[in-house]
């Protein structure tokens, strides 16, 4: 089963001229940034109270005021990502905090909290627990709503009528004899 449609997976593949497992690692590493920078604007988002071009709507002085460039290291290796800033300089993401720059298996913890269905409260324990991230749920909400998207096409992609991989899962019970001195047939054990 795969999370991309395999027409769009040539096309990527395309695109980013992949050739070798390291070219993977590459495309894999652009598009946890990617995801990463959209974060953090619904985070910048969520702290303005208005999204990027809804001027209308605005009720505080602080807009937006660019982005400061920020390398982190990543379970895909060094990583480039735009922070972006208000006007006012009071704008603490805690995606990727200020002073922080390892964000190692947080794409992991991100992916399984999609994975498992986990509602926005979920999801807001979940990040204050590993990462000391206090987002609101509010904010999770925005992030969730950037990425649903995404996250929709995949649920709607067509299945493949047969699959190379079956995962299985059992569980083996095995009789102890009530005696742990004697066999099943009652012998008793020298």
């Amino acid at each position: 089963m795969s999370i991309i449609p395999k027409d769009q997976l040539r096309k990527l593949l395309k695109e980013h001229k992949v050739k070798d497992a390291k070219d993977i690692q590459e495309v894999l590493k652009k598009l946890f940034g990617d995801a990463l920078a959209e974060m953090l604007e619904a985070e910048l988002e969520n702290e303005l109270g208005y999204s990027k071009y809804d001027y209308k709507n605005k009720e505080t002085p602080n807009s937006r005021n660019g982005h400061s460039e920020k390398t982190l290291r990543s379970d895909y290796g060094k990583l480039d990502i735009d922070i972006p800033r208000d006007r006012e300089g009071d704008f603490e993401p805690n995606i990727v905090k200020k002073y922080q720059n390892d964000v190692s298996s947080i794409d992991d913890q991100v992916l399984s909290m999609y994975a498992r269905g986990m509602t926005t409260r979920d999801i807001k324990a979940h990040l204050e627990n590993i990462y000391g991230v206090d987002a609101s749920p509010e904010l999770i909400s925005r992030i969730t709503d950037k990425i649903l998207p995404l996250v929709t096409e995949w649920q709607n992609r067509p299945l493949s009528t047969v699959y190379a991989i079956l995962f299985m899962d059992a569980i083996h019970y095995m009789r102890i004899p009530a005696y742990p001195d004697t066999f099943s047939d009652g012998k008793i054990l020298q």
